[in-house]
């Protein structure tokens, strides 16, 4: 499979290439870390205790959101274990960086041609590997099963619209969910999705989402106030936050907040900054050092600060749920007792969203109400204060999911080490 696959990635790579080059050209990601996305990296020499090599699990997290999710979980795992975490985007690998320190160890995780996988794995040598949520590719699974290391899928997740699209080459996706040995989903949906693409019934269980657990209560944030001084956000007004937004909603926040009211928003993405700098005249950019905005906007265009943004606000509004895309996470701001309104489209969020808005700890409204629900919500203290209080008590009745994709995890590492005793008995 490895040449055929080498070929055929090499192939389109090339064929495609006008579109991608000019694509992450406009982006400015081309000057990203090449050697490391093809598979260069630095060996890392095992470790003994009590004469037996210290077992290594490898973990998987895409981008910034799958990074922030497994915080939790390598914390647990790095008890017992020497840790890696594997990184695709350049945003993901700045973040994990910033999150993880020693001894634990942070590497990009490499384009699925054969001897790329062969070299990442040849040097970072792990007895198992967590996947956060799913990325699942052909040549690292097979690769990953050659050498009997058992593939968990951690906060399994698989959204309605990529399991529809699955099903339609489940021929070819299907060898690679059967070398799952075992899948922590988030949901019964999920699970159900899982088990039809091919991952054996008996190894998938419900776990529920880790996000719960990253989620961390606290009535303050260190760094906030330094934040509210670099920007100049006047602290005797009120401040509306919109974290994780997407193009199509940067016009429409301008447009909502009442007068007198700040706005800062936070784009997902760095290719969105200019975009929404043009959208939001007049603001003050964090990476420019501006302080202080006479339109009382501002642009958080830095990784790694939502969180303190977040502990200045007194409205949150999260971001693609009001566009074109499927929603972002709302219980970091919930979990900081901001009263947290969404729009319309959440459906990657489903099951905690749900959960807050059956609770009252979550609005939802459509963008033609979405300047009437921020003037109910900055104009009814009292309304924002039951919304935090409800909100939090859901997000401490649903924590436990780290622990449990932890001793998933744990239990394949043990499954593979007793075979392989036995097979050398």
């Amino acid at each position: 499979m490895g040449l055929g696959l080498d070929l055929i990635y090499g192939g389109a790579a090339l064929l495609s290439s006008p579109v991608w080059v000019t694509t992450m050209a406009a982006r400015g990601k081309l000057r990203t870390d090449w050697p490391a996305r093809l598979g260069r990296c630095d060996p890392w020499p095992r470790t003994r205790r009590d004469g037996h090599l210290v077992p290594r699990v490898l973990i998987h997290a895409v981008s910034v959101g799958e990074v922030n999710a497994v915080r939790e979980l390598v914390a647990d795992l790095a008890r017992d274990h020497e840790v890696a975490v594997s990184v695709t985007t350049d945003t993901g690998i700045a973040r994990a960086r910033g999150v993880f320190a020693p001894p634990v160890r942070v590497v990009r995780y490499p384009f699925d041609f054969s001897g790329a996988v062969r070299s990442v794995l040849d040097a970072v040598q792990p007895d198992a590997v967590a996947l956060a949520e799913l990325e699942l590719w052909p040549n690292f699974t097979q690769a990953c099963e050659c050498r009997g290391i058992p593939i968990a899928i951690v906060n399994g997740r698989l959204s309605e619209r990529s399991f529809r699209r699955s099903l339609k080459v489940r021929p070819l996706l299907s060898p690679m969910f059967h070398r799952v040995a075992a899948v922590g989903a988030q949901t019964d949906d999920y699970a159900a999705r899982f088990r039809a693409m091919g991952v054996a019934h008996e190894r998938v269980q419900v776990v529920g989402t880790m996000k719960w657990d990253t989620a961390r209560i606290a009535d303050t944030v260190e760094g906030a106030d330094a934040l509210a001084a670099a920007l100049g956000i006047d602290r005797s007004k009120p401040l509306v936050v919109a974290g994780s937004t997407e193009p199509l909603e940067h016009a429409l926040l301008r447009d909502a907040v009442p007068a007198g009211v700040q706005l800062l928003c936070a784009p997902r993405k760095p290719e969105w900054f200019e975009d929404a700098a043009r959208d939001l005249a007049g603001c003050a950019r964090r990476s420019t050092g501006a302080c202080g905005s006479a339109t009382g906007r501002f642009l958080l265009d830095t990784i790694g600060e939502l969180r303190m943004a977040y502990a200045l606000a007194d409205v949150v509004v999260v971001g693609r749920s009001f566009g074109e895309l499927h929603g972002s996470d709302m219980i970091e701001p919930v979990a900081l007792g901001k009263a947290t309104l969404i729009g319309p489209r959440w459906g990657d969020f489903a099951e905690p969203a749900q959960a807050l808005l059956a609770a009252g700890g979550l609005m939802q409204a459509e963008r033609r109400q979405l300047a009437a629900a921020l003037g109910g919500l900055l104009n009814d203290p009292a309304h924002r204060a039951r919304m935090a209080q409800a909100g939090r008590a859901v997000i401490r009745a649903r924590q436990g999911a780290t622990a449990r994709n932890a001793a998933m995890v744990r239990a394949a590492l043990a499954a593979r080490q007793g075979s392989t005793a036995h097979a050398r008995g």
